[in-house]
């Protein structure tokens, strides 16, 4: 389970369902870019669809950018401000196993 900051005193963490997609992440200043590697195409790459439609169709443009990479990759750069909705987009849609909000103050990983 990887425990990530999330701009503020509270910490989100979660887990990612590893029959699905290997999902890593980036922090950078304004944002975290995700990057997601499907391992089961149907129905996630739909899935992962649903969840760029719904980034997009609202009327805030620069809350998530996504790409495309090779090798069933893909990528979103969320601005701190919607990683909570983003993550919790990723589970809605059962990319991720787990998330849970911690007290914790330092990032941590637990290699289960």
């Amino acid at each position: 389970m990887s425990i990530h900051r999330n701009g503020g005193v509270s910490m989100l963490a979660y887990r990612c369902n590893e029959d699905v997609a290997i999902i890593t992440e980036t922090v950078n200043e304004e944002d975290v870019e995700f990057r997601i590697h499907l391992l089961q195409e149907d129905p996630y790459l739909g899935r992962l669809k649903e969840i760029r439609r719904y980034f997009e169709d609202n009327d805030i443009y620069t809350d998530a950018l996504f790409y495309i990479y090779k090798n069933h990759e893909y990528g979103a750069i969320v601005r701190k401000t919607y990683y909570t909705d983003f993550v919790l987009a990723l589970m809605k849609h059962g990319l991720l196993r787990s998330v849970e909000w911690t007290d914790q103050q330092r990032c941590k990983t637990d290699s289960r």
